[in-house]
């Protein structure tokens, strides 16, 4: 089991986010690492659990990423972390990663959503059918303009960097001049999984022939699913609905689960 020595350089209160960079580093916590693998490697909704209180959460991980150094000329690598107890200054913790549960993204495209000029109702739906059909260890919501570039640099970083396990987008999916989801999706994505987006298409088939107009992509990013939903509630929830069930088969597999499918 890999363990973390860490101390608290102040007092700190549940619900505080702070930043844990490599050991020697400055941090709000500084941590003695006592695994080959550097902090910003964990995936977000890790929890890190006290060895020494009975495996107690101590905290989550939130974002991976980096913090600009007060002393030095580098930036600092590590994780910025949600406390989720009260941690006291001056005292040592001994503590360990778990990851049981699944994390979700969700991204809304939108320009109008994007300036504040109308409200997003999809986004938070997606967070609410998925958090319904499973238990997460972490979610979190993106809203950004109908712009390839920007959507390719958010994928890549909430699938590679972040490691969500699966990351849901709604919106762009048509042919209007500014929908540019699918292409954005097909220019990051490892594998596509068409048996996913024939489901959607069939569900959505069976309540409008407007679906054929839909060119929603699924695949996978590293060890993430990545699917393409439509922008309005109704064609969320209709997608949704078709596909939930096989989600958390196809994230284990996808992340190396070696039990045999049929079981």
């Amino acid at each position: 089991m890999n363990t973390f020595s860490l101390k608290a350089l102040q007092t700190l209160s549940c619900g505080d986010v702070v930043f844990i960079g490599r050991a020697g580093e400055e941090n709000s916590l500084a941590a003695s690492i006592d695994t080959e693998l550097p902090p910003a490697y964990f995936p977000v909704g890790t929890h890190f659990t006290s060895v020494d209180n009975k495996n107690a959460p101590l905290f989550q991980v939130v974002q991976n990423g980096y913090t600009p150094s007060r002393c030095g000329k580098h930036s600092i690598e590590g994780m910025w972390v949600e406390l989720l107890c009260d941690v006291e200054k001056d005292t040592t913790y001994s503590v360990h990663p778990v990851k049981k549960e699944l994390s979700l993204a969700w991204v809304t495209l939108s320009d109008k959503g994007a300036r504040k000029q109308r409200v997003d109702g999809s986004g938070p739906l997606i967070e609410q059918l998925v958090r319904d059909a499973y238990t997460l260890s972490y979610s979190r919501g993106f809203i950004i303009p109908d712009e390839e570039l920007q959507l390719r640099q958010l994928l890549s970083d909430l699938a590679l960097l972040q490691k969500f396990d699966l990351i849901l987008t709604t919106g762009g999916t048509g042919v209007a001049p500014r929908d540019v989801t699918p292409e954005a999706t097909l220019k990051v994505i490892d594998r596509r999984l068409r048996g996913i987006e024939q489901a959607m298409m069939a569900a959505s088939l069976q309540k409008t022939p407007h679906a054929v107009v839909s060119r929603a992509v699924a695949g996978t990013l590293g060890g993430s699913l990545i699917i393409n939903m439509p922008g309005s509630t109704k064609a969320v929830a209709e997608n949704l609905e078709a596909v939930l069930p096989a989600l958390g088969h196809t994230i284990a597999k996808l992340q190396g689960d070696p039990a045999d499918c049929g079981n």
